[in-house]
């Protein structure tokens, strides 16, 4: 059978197949190991120790500081500076090229800064998995540190405890795990020490209880068959690592852009030194307006913007609890068309609330306990009086009768904090059946001193049921809880409100029905009068003895404004998809409740997609939106499938099965609270209030970082076009150089780039949540954008032209020339940043005062542009000299051309608008 070989050392893990153990018996398991349920001796787990290392997945380092630096100048725009700066050097132009090493130096400082702070953040925010454990060694009991865990040691187990490495239980006494990290489910399980065939699913290993999931209550004992890396936890980990994370978006526009710019470059130097030898000029002059034309059409500001664009982004994200690791998952994120969520802890609250009971023919939907006082009364006053009345339980309707029996027999506690706040000690279902007792002012206490327990029997997995029997007045009562075919079993007639009558097997199942459709986990309730406190409980739970009183559903309740934040996703054009290991019904339930899908939608099973091949994947996950009972590499494939289709995928998840999908995906989200260390490594951005509705806060502020990012860049690439079109016009037309290559980087880095960092700051427009995706192969700049930009090119180049040829005709200064066509340039800018405000509304139905950054970056850029005029250090390097009012007067007549023109452009195209509707149906 599979795992007959013997455990050896693989660098520094067991390698008994984790396939194995759950076929073994507990004894083989031992023997196989070299241990014995007494656990290892003190010398023999040293000795493992250094064969097999320390029990711990390997650790997320501090993020390496040379590495975060170099990783700034990977981008193409960048590589475009780099040979402008190298160029400049070359020809002995050390200002251009000092000015070119700024522009460097800044935009790699903003993005060190950035990574460096949110991996820092990050880090705050990770837990130790088990820091301790208890072990038998040397036949005793201890406490050592799980990383010191071997192959072999003996673990106990008790509620609470995170389990700290993989084990085979061989002994347990109601022992539950909360596997919901690892699988996804979010009942806790029921463990049993018994084998389990070898093709059994992890999710149905009874006898295994892995590394990372959490005891429910109960006891247990296991023997450690894999440690670190070897275990279900490390080998998702390790998965997780070797996806490669796809191209963000971003970076392929800023790719494509930067690589049109090198063509336009590359196109405009070749057409310049052709006219240029056509019309018998030198080479060093052809050269010299090469270089002035390459300076120009490269955005020398642009890098510095997309930098602070995108960290005025994580600013705000992080004030809505957002972490973001990676500067360009904040625009990615606004791209996205689907985001792919897991259910436990995600869209719900990891927690089991009583939905629904049904007593007497009567389904009653339970309003939900508000989270200050989840325990709070429903009604003013109390069911139960405060003082003993003699057979109170007779006074009870059979839906009280059916909260009672979810108390009385309940081994969980409701503890109120100092906070005045209500805490559940004990297992999540007998939590929620306590806290939909108290909802109706049945409190544990309240009820256990009118009803004193008088003897129990407590809930064992192989009864499938827990009693108690309780004192009311002179009588005595056996009340009865569990699942409702063993209830039923024991029960021979049900209370209506009339009074107990012969049971009807077929409305109560048919209850039953109803609620596994709405996935609501159910216990039934049944009880018994009794004349005498009896010598055995166990004579009065036989078949037939009981009277059926109702049953109560229970759920992992949604996420407080989920369903909203699912709304606005599908305002927005985003699809949400479901990927959950949870049951099929549950599953669907929770997402027609949400909003994600309708009651009739197809759910599709891990079963059902691991027959299919990724053709039939892709077909199929077009009109899917709820996935169950998914293994983590479904969950992968699902991913994958979905980025056929040309979606851009954000990943959200808590667990140790959503790493691998969360690096795969072109943004993963993590859980920054209760979710594991492999997901938030995993992950671009950390939740660190755990909760869905962040997300689309985070997608908000994406979405509105590219659209700043557009503004500024359309903004900025405006200046380049005018000279594009001005440096050609003048050669053509015998002029000098109308602009010299250390003003044109005074324009691209300096009053350009003043105005343009302001973009980040511009409040995000009221339709911005409305608006489709963008498509894919739409690149920075629409092609409106691209139309305004060739028109106030060509308005920005025209005016700037005919100044500096009237200046040079009617003053003969050349000086006095470049001057005016620079200062020319520097208001056409001023008055372009308001156009780029908006790309369909006039600047005249935008507050002024909405971006104040603006008009303090306007007064500054014209401030330091006429210092620079006056001072003689400027002078010296710009070369340029004061202008009279009168110069001033035309400059600002001129440059009013451009509002004219922009302003006539958003009319003509809010009346004739180009393309498809990117606003989404309402």
């Amino acid at each position: 059978m599979p795992g007959d070989r013997p455990v050896h050392a693989t660098g520094s893990q067991s390698t008994v197949s984790a396939e194995s153990w759950h076929a073994l018996s507990a004894e083989e398991c031992l023997r196989r190991l070299g241990s014995t349920s007494s656990g290892l001796s003190q010398a023999e787990a040293r000795q493992r120790l250094q064969r097999y290392g320390p029990n711990q997945v390997e650790e997320i380092r501090p993020p390496n500081l040379l590495r975060l630096a170099l990783h700034q100048f990977t981008s193409p725009l960048i590589y475009i500076l780099l040979v402008a700066g190298v160029v400049t050097a070359l020809l002995g132009e050390w200002i251009d090229a000092v000015v070119i090493a700024a522009a460097l130096l800044l935009n790699a400082a903003i993005g060190f800064t950035q990574e460096y702070q949110a991996e820092r953040s990050l880090r705050s925010l990770m837990r130790s998995l088990a820091p301790r454990a208890r072990v038998l060694r040397d036949g005793r009991e201890r406490m050592c540190d799980s990383r010191d865990l071997v192959p072999g040691d003996v673990v106990l187990l008790e509620s609470g405890m995170r389990v700290p490495a993989d084990l085979r239980l061989f002994a347990t006494v109601a022992l539950q795990v909360n596997e919901s990290l690892l699988t996804g489910e979010s009942v806790p399980v029921v463990k049993r020490p018994e084998p389990v065939p070898a093709e059994t699913p992890l999710a149905e290993r009874r006898c295994m209880a892995y590394a990372g999931t959490i005891v429910s209550s109960g006891r247990g004992r296991g023997v450690v068959v894999a440690t670190g890396r070897e275990t279900e936890l490390g080998k998702i980990a390790a998965a997780s690592r070797q996806e490669v994370q796809p191209e963000t978006p971003l970076q392929r526009q800023i790719g494509q852009f930067t690589r049109t710019l090198a063509f336009i470059v590359l196109v405009v130097i070749v057409v310049l030194a052709l006219v240029g030898l056509a019309r018998g000029q030198a080479p060093l002059a052809i050269f010299v307006f090469a270089v002035a034309a390459a300076v120009s059409i490269v955005p020398e500001g642009l890098p510095i913007v997309v930098t602070i664009v995108l960290a005025v982004s994580v600013q705000r994200m992080a004030r809505r609890n957002a972490i973001v690791r990676y500067l360009p998952a904040v625009e990615t994120l606004g791209s996205t068309t689907v985001i792919g969520t897991d259910k436990t802890g995600t869209l719900t609250e990891n927690r089991m609330v009583v939905r629904a009971v049904w007593s007497a023919g009567d389904l009653v939907w339970m309003e939900m306990p508000g989270e200050a006082d989840p325990a709070a009364p429903r009604s003013r006053n109390p069911i139960l009086p405060k003082v003993e009345v003699p057979e109170i339980i007779e006074q009870l309707s059979p839906v009280e009768l059916t909260l009672v029996a979810g108390v009385l027999p309940n081994e969980a506690r409701l503890v109120r904090g100092e906070d005045n706040t209500w805490a559940g000690i004990g297992d999540p279902t007998e939590v929620a059946l306590l806290v939909a007792g108290a909802a109706w002012g049945l409190l544990q206490e309240e009820v256990r001193s009118l009803l004193p327990v008088v003897a129990e029997v407590p809930f064992e997995p192989e009864r499938r049921f827990s009693a108690a029997v309780c004192r009311s007045g002179g009588a005595l009562y056996l009340f009865v809880k569990g699942a409702p075919e063993r209830v039923l079993e024991m029960s021979t007639s049900w209370l209506t409100n009339e009074g107990p009558v012969s049971l009807d097997r077929e409305q109560i199942l048919a209850a039953l029905s109803l609620m596994g459709r709405h996935g609501l986990r159910v216990l039934a309730m049944a009880y018994r009068r009794l004349d005498q406190e009896p010598d055995d409980i166990a004579e009065l739970l036989q078949p037939g003895q009981l009277t059926f009183l109702g049953l109560q559903g229970m759920w992992d309740p949604p996420r407080a404004g989920v369903e909203d934040a699912v709304a606005r996703c599908r305002e927005a054009g985003i699809r949400v998809v479901m990927i959950t290991g949870d049951h099929a019904d549950t599953a669907l339930a929770i997402a027609e409740e949400l909003g994600i899908a309708p009651r009739a939608s197809r759910v599709l099973t891990g079963v059902e997609l691991s027959s299919m091949d990724d053709e039939q994947l892709r077909r199929v996950v077009r009109d899917v939106n709820v996935y169950a009972r998914v293994e983590p590499v479904q969950k992968l494939r699902i991913v994958r499938a979905l980025q056929a289709q040309g979606e851009v995928v954000a990943v959200t998840g808590d667990g140790v099965n959503d790493a691998p999908a969360l690096r795969a995906a072109n943004v993963g989200i993590a859980m920054g609270r209760s979710g594991t260390d492999v997901a938030r490594e995993a992950a671009d951005i950390v939740l660190a209030d755990d909760n869905f509705v962040t997300i689309v806060a985070a997608v908000e502020e994406g979405r509105g970082a590219f659209d700043n990012l557009r503004k500024a860049t359309f903004f900025l690439v405006s200046t380049s076009a005018a000279m594009l079109v001005a440096l050609p016009a003048a050669m053509v037309l015998g002029w000098p150089l109308p602009l010299l290559p250390a003003q044109l980087l005074w324009l691209n880095v300096v009053t350009d780039s003043l105005q343009d960092i302001t973009m980040a700051f511009e409040p995000k427009e009221s339709d911005l949540m409305r608006r489709r995706p963008r498509p894919r192969n739409e690149g920075i700049l629409s092609p409106v954008l691209w139309e305004r930009m060739l028109l106030s090119g060509l308005v920005m180049a025209a005016g700037t032209l005919w100044l500096f040829d009237w200046t040079l005709e009617s003053t003969g200064s050349l000086a006095l020339a470049r001057t005016v066509a620079l200062t020319t340039v520097v208001i056409f800018q001023v008055f372009q940043a308001w156009n780029a405000r908006s790309t369909s509304r006039s600047i005249f139905q935008i507050s002024p005062f909405s971006n104040r950054y603006l008009f303090v970056a306007n007064a500054a850029s014209l401030a330091i542009h006429v210092m620079a005029l006056y001072l003689p250090p400027t002078q010296f390097v710009l070369r340029v000299e004061p202008l009279p009012l009168e110069l001033w007067l035309q400059i600002l007549l001129v440059a009013v051309w451009l509002l004219v023109a922009v302003e006539l452009h958003k009319l003509l195209r809010r009346r004739w608008p180009s393309g498809r509707s990117r606003t989404v149906p309402v």
